[in-house]
């Protein structure tokens, strides 16, 4: 009987990679996970899947990969916050850079046939001339957060040339959905959300006329399914080529609640950049992907776990 691969994913109990495990697991992958809980929740752990309570930095991951001889890898755990990366960018390297550096020196002793990492779009590319931005525009990122991201991408083309760790580098978008913590990720349909079901005002930071591209997990999960069990090593990005404001989010996620909350504006604080929106261009040539799900779609599935979550208390 033909058993599938192993896989082990960094940050299985967090936002995106608890949905990348259960995706695993359906596909009758064998899984392991490793989490330190920091911005993770127990409650989001596959229970088919192995756990470790550890830090990506800790020495004992090796005992991890002695224990589970991983055929493939998932990185998503990291410092994830591009604020905390401004406040401590030595902080931010730490986890980010070197504790990579630690995956990566596992799954070359181990003989990792492929990791596949999870990137940014948007914190690499800045403020970009052409829109949608596609993955040969010049990365230029200007928070310790998309420098940290920038530089693991290039440790992978490293280990690849010199190891032959073969590499699937993934640009996100903005990702949205069920299980994203609206306290840790900054993701405005979370906080957004959370705010209107419990009757409190959200704060919109500037205008709210800056845009930015929503990509649904759903989507960004099947993204990386298709890198997984495809032979290439490349980088590309996932998202929609569709640009939303701020506002428009707004008024979607007060549509779906029928609420009658009206945003608070606040004009000193930082909005980031004023446009972000990736080409999706290469991957759909390259692997067969698109995303699914349009914005309106997405939240109004989001909304619904968010709103049973509510319930459930």
């Amino acid at each position: 009987m033909f058993i599938k691969p192993k896989v082990l994913v960094t940050g299985g109990a967090g936002f995106i990679g608890s949905h990348q495990v259960d995706a695993l697991i359906d596909a009758d992958y064998r899984v392991a996970v490793v989490d330190n809980l920091s911005t993770g929740d127990r409650n989001n752990l596959n229970p088919q899947a192995e756990f470790y309570e550890l830090d990506i930095r800790e020495s004992k991951l090796a005992e991890v990969f002695e224990k589970e001889k991983p055929d493939f890898v998932f990185h998503f755990a990291g410092q994830i916050s591009v604020n905390q990366s401004v406040e401590d960018p030595v902080y931010d390297a730490d986890v980010n850079i070197i504790g990579s550096l630690n995956l990566l020196e596992q799954c070359v002793k181990y003989k990792v046939k492929k990791i596949i990492f999870s990137s940014t779009g948007g914190a690499l590319y800045g403020e970009a001339d052409v829109v949608p931005t596609a993955e040969d525009y010049p990365c230029q990122p200007i928070s310790p957060y998309g420098i940290a991201k920038l530089s693991v991408e290039n440790y992978l083309r490293f280990y690849f040339e010199q190891f032959g760790l073969a590499c699937g580098i993934m640009r996100y978008a903005n990702v949205y959905g069920p299980r994203q913590n609206s306290k840790g990720e900054a993701g405005v349909i979370a906080i957004f959300t959370e705010k209107m079901l419990n009757r409190l005002t959200p704060i919109i930071h500037g205008d709210g006329h800056q845009t930015r591209d929503y990509v649904f997990v759903e989507d960004v999960v099947s993204a990386n399914m298709a890198m997984l069990e495809s032979e290439a090593v490349d980088f590309y990005n996932v998202g929609t080529s569709r640009q939303t404001t701020v506002n428009e989010v707004f008024n979607f996620i007060k549509k779906e609640l029928a609420s009658d909350a009206e945003p608070r504006y606040d004009p000193n604080a930082f909005a980031g950049q004023a446009v972000s929106c990736l080409s999706f261009e290469k991957i759909q040539r390259a692997l067969g992907w698109r995303p699914l799900f349009d914005v309106e779609e997405g939240i109004k599935k989001t909304v619904e776990w968010f709103r049973d979550k509510e319930n459930r208390k």
